[in-house]
């Protein structure tokens, strides 16, 4: 059996075409959205709305940690536009129509962070599976998959926000962790709360971890746990106990998925 996985496709729809190639199934690990490109100002939503100028400024802010700033920069540029949650609506939707028409068939899709999960029934066509928070059986082995980041601690949702980004409430989260119980490989966006696994040593930050999901890798033991949303982690792998825990890449930048046999 080879199964394909990738994560943190950001808009790359044409590398996502290829991605199933040569194999019996293809597993999504989120973040199908490119909302804000950093390396490409120009590229994404942001810079399709404001322009790449005010993309990278943006970038800037936030890169040298200015909070406020960055808030006060980014309600600017909101205010600018006469209907921005409909713009941006119209553009996560005209993204999902050519992302996942980029999709091979059978697919095993969960959400990211920088996803909207609410939309994505209108566009996944025969052969999506649509998996957060299921166990499902392929080829012989149960994979169990959990989409979705956390909101951090103390963090509170804004009122009336332009857009939603899929971040779960801790308790949320874990309990949908704590339901994948008898699976031989634990699929999810963010990793296990490791810390050579969740830090970034290009954005130099440790991103959030789930203390949830290395509780269930030493509980049940599968052979693999997959994740993504480190784009730049200190180590790709490690190990807990038999548990190889992967991270499968940022397919934006590789195009290359990560290969898994049995």
């Amino acid at each position: 059996m080879r199964v394909h996985v990738v994560s943190d496709v950001h808009g790359n729809a044409e590398a996502l075409a290829r991605a199933g190639e040569g194999a019996d199934a293809l597993i999504v690990l989120g973040d199908l959205i490119d909302f804000v490109d950093y390396h490409d100002h120009g590229n994404g939503i942001l810079g399709a709305l404001f322009g790449a100028e005010n993309v990278r400024t943006f970038a800037r802010l936030r890169r040298e940690g200015r909070r406020e700033e960055t808030a006060a920069f980014s309600r600017e540029l909101w205010s600018s536009l006469d209907d921005p949650a409909g713009a941006v609506d119209e553009a996560i939707r005209e993204q999902y129509a050519t992302l996942f028409a980029a999709l091979s068939a059978p697919t095993y899709a969960i959400p990211g962070n920088v996803d909207s999960p609410a939309l994505w029934p209108e566009f996944a066509g025969p052969g999506i599976h649509l998996v957060d928070g299921e166990v499902v059986e392929i080829g012989g082995l149960r994979f169990g998959f959990v989409g979705g980041a956390l909101l951090p601690d103390g963090v509170v949702r804004r009122r009336n926000p332009v857009w939603l980004p899929y971040l779960r409430p801790r308790e949320e989260f874990d309990k949908a962790a704590a339901g994948l119980r008898g699976i031989d490989v634990l699929c999810s966006h963010i990793p296990p709360a490791v810390p050579e696994l969740v830090y970034d040593v290009v954005a130099r930050r440790i991103e959030v971890g789930s203390e949830a999901l290395l509780e269930l890798i030493t509980v049940e033991q599968p052979r693999w746990a997959l994740f993504g949303h480190v784009h730049q982690p200190l180590a790709a792998r490690s190990r807990a106990g038999r548990t190889e825990c992967r991270n499968v890449g940022h397919f934006r930048k590789t195009a290359r998925p990560y290969v898994l046999r049995w």
